[in-house]
């Protein structure tokens, strides 16, 4: 009843402003509502486009596939040409250590041959065997020495075990004594390894 009273007392101006009042919260209700839906469906639209984005990739695996191929190719391309390149660099150094191969031992036994020139040129100076003698021993050592270098040594055989590795029995002498059974006699061709290669067996005389 007293509610009632006070809304009889109030006059056309109070009412008209609260009628003024009510319409702009009525429009600020409706002003969110839009943003809200307008955000709303922006989001929806941004989800979309993601999506619509991202199928591409998933919906064409042609496409992926060929490139991958299209690498492969260039990646084989490339692997071949570097063997291709290999092979033919390999080709080259055989060839050139086929033909260039003894140019080590070549250039080892050279200053023998010069020895052996000037020892020729000095033997016609003199009559003296025993000096030309000890000069055929000096460039003996001299070449021995240039083949060891090479990696070339002599096979023993004075007082060795008869050894069928690197001996050849090429005769059989009786009656040596016990002493000298299965033992190198004599050696008639030396022999020699290389690196510890047999490159020639020596030749010897066997006790029986």
């Amino acid at each position: 009843m007293i509610a009632m009273k006070e809304e009889e007392k109030m006059n056309p101006e109070e009412e008209e402003t609260l009628k003024e009042e009510e319409t702009t919260v009525e429009n600020n209700q409706e002003h969110s509502e839009d943003s809200e839906k307008s955000e709303d469906s922006e989001n929806s639209e941004n989800s979309e486009d993601s999506e619509n984005s991202e199928s591409p990739e998933e919906q064409d695996p042609l496409e992926a596939a060929l490139a991958e191929i299209e690498s492969l190719k260039t990646q084989m391309l490339y692997k071949t040409a570097e063997f291709d390149n290999y092979r033919k660099r390999t080709l080259k150094e055989k060839a050139e250590l086929i033909l260039n191969g003894g140019e080590k031992a070549v250039s080892a036994i050279l200053p023998v041959i010069d020895d052996m020139e000037r020892a020729m040129e000095n033997g016609e100076k003199t009559d003296d065997p025993q000096v030309l003698r000890e000069g055929m021993e000096l460039i003996y050592h001299k070449f021995m020495k240039a083949l060891e270098s090479l990696g070339v040594k002599k096979i023993e055989t004075e007082n060795a075990d008869f050894n069928t590795d690197v001996h050849e029995a090429v005769a059989m002498v009786p009656g040596m004594g016990d002493d000298k059974k299965g033992k190198v006699i004599d050696c008639l061709q030396s022999g020699y390894q290389l690196n510890d290669k047999v490159i020639r067996h020596a030749k010897v005389a066997v006790g029986q």
